[in-house]
């Protein structure tokens, strides 16, 4: 039955997609459109986290090839990304009820934006590859619209080409990787892909197009480049889907092969997601942390927060190979709750983003500043994203990173020598990038919101609609209470961790004082509702203090003015200047940045300019010269449509030879 409904659930959101396509664009519309959305998705969350009778749900619809049908399923796994997708869906278009009565042309996001929804829910409902692929594609598609919805810019057109070319790698990948596990028998729903027998070969390669396919979508480094172009092309609603749920959805696919279809472990499938993982995690921060454009910034912090649950599922892998189901459930759950964790506090950060860039203009941080003033329940709730972000407590993120640094510190009970090394190295990394992260988040948000304004945009700011602020309100209180009661929550993806790794966490309901304790008790445990009251107690008591024993009055006097009398706002500490020691220190390593002086000369009247260029070694060195073979390489073979019909039959002919020369050598 919640399968069922959930699929009905889908084509409600299909007919809604049409109906917008075929409705002129009005404010009516765009309401009905949005709201309709949000209200499916709340639906679909309802299926996802219903109590049922069974375990797993499974139907087949005479839709798709003749002889093999559409599978659809749903168990735990996929009921818990389920409700990450449609959580996500609903708190979108809740916001852009109000966000999208902004939009300058709003047909060319209103038909495509519940159709990406659908796309997202039948990729984690689909049973076998035939569908997965189709709605993989789907999504990919609807998603590139939005993306390439304002098109009348340049760099946005760029950010669609390159996330299409992207999307179209990914998915020639899975394909590979799907057709290696039906084998030559073409079993392509996933219950034959488990029983088939295969090589030994075969379950490596696989694992490898899986990370090519499903690592594209998600962001992981080196195939991450279209992420930081393309989710802040497309409308801040858009973007916050893409990074907070799109991503997730692409996990889901790489859980679903590995953990599901691959079979049994080896203990070195472990040693490419941690290495990767953890490189990803620190380039993207890295990346953040020297970045301007606001929503730039967060789309590289997404890129880091998929390192750190690939490197949890890393460890997953790692501890099940060696079969310690206890530790690796607790690695796998700390994966499955920072896939929600961060659909929660990324998709509230870009909401937050899109209100500044609703009521500014702006995306670049070094032309706002003093919004905490004009715009100050966004500057509230964009600092409480950024708290859980920066995985600070009693905030949802810090739970999942800890619990995820709890599995690290397990390692040393795992056998293989090269785990023993790696793992503490990673964890090392995880460790940098945690800090990394707090400190590009004091720096956007003190930036962004803090000081006096940087321009008459960020001046004249008022505050966003009712509808965006409900939304961030809702994200927030459950980041929140996911932070001060995370054994809920994890007793939740308890049942997911025990079908896939074969290892159960002791229930966190049961321990006392809604403490959790991943391993037990007397090893390691939290209670985020005893450092929420602390904090709250603290703060209170300082305060009291201040007041009771301080000085009664107001005393008010000039600034520090760091040694300028300039009043002027550009004066202030900017967000280049925060970023100068981690350019500097990685601009021989990470990334190649070029700083240019101009300085005038003795009696000039004209000013000094200072400037900055970032180069991405990957772009530079990965995919410029992909970009100048494959130009090369076209431009070779157009010369072949200007030979004469002799120089063809030589073609067909040398083409002939070859063939019957390698089938002899073959045989």
């Amino acid at each position: 039955m919640p399968l069922t409904m959930a699929l009905i659930g889908v084509a409600m959101l299909l007919a809604v997609a049409v109906r917008a396509a075929l409705r002129s664009s009005s404010e009516t519309i765009v309401r009905e459109t949005y709201g309709a959305s949000a209200a499916i998705c709340a639906f679909l969350f309802l299926c996802a986290v219903a109590p049922r009778g069974a375990d797993v749900v499974t139907t087949a619809l005479p839709l798709g090839l003749p002889w093999m049908g559409a599978h659809f399923k749903l168990d735990v796994l996929s009921a818990f990304f389920l409700a990450v997708v449609d959580l996500g869906g609903a708190a979108a278009g809740f916001y852009a009820i109000g966000y999208g009565a902004h939009e300058k042309d709003p047909g060319r996001i209103l038909p495509f934006f519940p159709a990406f929804l659908a796309g997202m829910n039948l990729v984690v409902l689909a049973d076998d590859a035939y569908v997965f692929l189709v709605s993989w594609e789907f999504m990919s598609l609807t998603s590139w619209a939005m993306v390439m919805s304002h098109h009348h810019e340049a760099e946005n057109r760029r950010a669609a080409f390159i996330y299409l070319v992207m999307a179209s790698f990914g998915t020639l990948a899975l394909l590979m990787c799907f057709g290696l596990l039906a084998g030559s028998e073409g079993g392509y729903q996933f219950s034959q892909m488990r029983s088939a027998a295969h090589a030994a070969w075969v379950p490596g390669l696989a694992l490898a197009l899986a990370l090519l396919g499903a690592g594209s979508k998600a962001g992981l480094a080196p195939l991450h480049i279209w992420l930081p172009l393309a989710h802040p092309a497309a409308p801040s609603h858009v973007s916050g889907l893409m990074s907070g749920v799109m991503t997730k959805v692409a996990i889901y696919g790489f859980v679903r092969i590995v953990f599901d279809l691959l079979g049994p472990p080896a203990y070195w499938w472990s040693l490419p997601l941690l290495t990767l993982g953890a490189t990803t995690a620190v380039l993207g921060i890295l990346f953040a942390n020297i970045e301007t454009d606001l929503k730039k910034l967060l789309a590289y912090s997404t890129i880091e927060n998929i390192g750190i649950i690939f490197v949890a599922l890393g460890l997953a892998l790692a501890f099940k190979s060696q079969n310690d189901g206890v530790a690796a459930a607790l690695a796998f759950t700390a994966a499955l709750y920072h896939v929600f964790n961060h659909s929660l506090f990324k998709t509230l950060l870009f909401f937050g983003a899109g209100a500044v860039l609703g009521a500014t203009g702006e995306r670049d941080i070094e032309k706002l500043g003093g919004l905490v003033h004009t715009m100050p329940r966004t500057a509230v709730l964009f600092l409480g994203g950024a708290m859980a972000l920066s995985a600070l407590p009693p905030l949802n993120g810090f739970v999942s990173e800890w619990m995820m640094f709890q599995a690290v510190l397990l390692s040393p009970s795992l056998a293989p020598w090269s785990l023993k090394l790696l793992i503490p190295a990673v964890g090392v990394a995880l460790a940098l990038a945690a800090a990394l992260c707090a400190g590009c988040f004091v720096r956007a948000y003190g930036v962004a919101f803090l000081g006096r304004a940087r321009s008459p945009a960020a001046l004249a700011a008022k505050e966003t609609d009712a509808y965006s602020l409900g939304a961030m309100w809702w994200l927030l209180g459950l980041c929140v209470l996911a932070g001060v009661f995370p054994g809920f929550f994890i007793d939740t993806i308890s049942p997911a961790a025990r079908a896939f790794v074969g290892g159960q966490m002791a229930t966190q309901g049961s321990v006392p004082w809604l403490s959790i304790a991943p391993i037990a008790e007397s090893r390691s445990s939290y209670n985020g509702l005893v450092v929420l009251i602390f904090m709250a107690a603290s703060t209170w008591a300082a305060i009291w203090i201040a007041h009771r024993f301080g000085s009664a009055g107001v005393r008010r006097g000039p600034a520090w003015d760091c040694g300028f009398p300039d009043s002027s706002p550009a004066s202030q500490y900017g967000g280049s200047s925060f970023a100068q020691p981690v350019r500097r220190v990685f601009s021989d390593t990470v990334f190649v940045a070029r700083e240019h002086l101009d300085m005038p000369l003795t009696g000039e009247t004209r000013p000094a300019r200072f400037g900055v260029e970032i180069e991405d070694r990957v772009v530079t060195r990965i995919y410029d010269p992909i970009e100048k073979s494959v130009v090369w390489l076209a431009a070779t073979l157009d010369k072949f449509h200007l030979l004469s019909i002799q120089g063809y039959l030589s073609l067909v002919f040398g083409a002939l030879v070859a063939l019957l020369l390698g089938v002899a050598i073959w045989h």
